[in-house]
């Protein structure tokens, strides 16, 4: 599907013991956990399980201007208080800043990113780049760097929605890796990060479906294996919108953990699990786990708060 040549030698080269599943819930500080953030937790964490994997949790952080106060404090105490048990210590993103740069160092020696001064208002309202300053070959200080794209197909096929299939330089053109203020963008900082830690399955909304194709773009590049994906309907409010933090979604009631924990597996439309303390409600889910039984949807039928 892709052939273009990937970097060599990769960033850190893939070992022979890397698992058969590692997973990952990795949620960004920009609010407190929600009830839609716990449908991917108790996914992820229940997929992993019953395939006797791996689970691991990142925060990420990168986008430093955008973090919440106290909400990377309520994420950490909900993963607790849901007696989650990651396999590994929980990494931050903001920790390793120096790491993207140097895979974005990488790229730069072969040729496959470039410096961009181009600002929002001079893109306008037009979301597929042009490639204005591809060959520009301008200063990398202080401006956006983007990585180049081709045009060919990229396909994968999600293990809830099937087939999803995109054209990047038609649909989307070269795309930021790095903004001009200097943060990491999302793409960069997960595509490396689910590489080192030994991902191999990817369970998350499916707000973040169409920004598969670019991760798996970038991870051909640097020489790092495709993972598997499942992409979750998403928790819709009472007025038709997705939860989210922009939505202000209300924050986890950690004073009603069985009863949010009931309803978040009812959500994912798997058998009912009796109403007891976590570790034991997730036992007993993992115990009963059917991905067949997940609706193969964009957004759940009916509203949650």
């Amino acid at each position: 599907m892709l052939n273009n040549p990937p970097l060599s030698p990769p960033l850190i080269k893939e070992g022979d013991n890397r698992m058969a599943y590692v997973g990952r819930f990795a949620p960004s500080p920009t609010g407190p956990l929600h009830f839609g953030s716990l449908i991917t937790a108790v996914a992820s964490y229940c997929d992993a399980r019953a395939h006797q994997g791996q689970w691991l949790v990142r925060i990420e952080d990168t986008d430093i201007p955008r973090i919440y106060p106290g909400s990377e404090a309520h994420i950490l105490r909900s993963i607790d208080a849901f007696q989650f048990e990651p396999d590994a210590e929980i990494i931050f993103q903001k920790d390793r800043l120096d790491i993207y740069e140097s895979v974005i160092e990488q790229l730069h020696q072969q040729g496959w990113v470039y410096a961009c001064q181009c600002t929002r208002k001079m893109l306008g309202s037009n979301h597929i780049y042009a490639g204005t300053c591809r060959d520009l070959n301008l200063p990398f200080q202080q401006q956006a760097i983007r990585l180049k794209v081709s045009d060919q197909q990229i396909c994968f096929t999600d293990r809830l929605q099937g087939q999803h299939c995109s054209n990047l330089q038609h649909d989307l053109g070269d795309f930021v890796l790095k903004r001009r203020d200097g943060i990491i963008n999302y793409q960069l900082a997960v595509v490396v990060d689910d590489y080192l830690q030994g991902m191999t399955h990817v369970v998350r909304g499916a707000d973040l479906l169409d920004n598969t194709e670019r991760q798996i773009w970038l991870g051909s590049i640097l020489g790092y294996p495709q993972l598997e994906y499942m992409h979750l309907p998403l928790a819709m409010n009472a007025q038709g919108q997705k939860l989210s933090k922009q939505n202000l979604a209300q924050a986890l009631d950690l004073n009603r953990i069985p009863e949010l924990l009931q309803q978040a597996i009812r959500a994912l439309h798997q058998p009912e699990v009796d109403l007891d303390t976590p570790a034991h409600m997730l036992k007993q889910a993992i115990a009963q786990w059917d991905i067949n039984l997940i609706p193969h949807a964009i957004e759940l039928q009916g509203s949650y708060l």
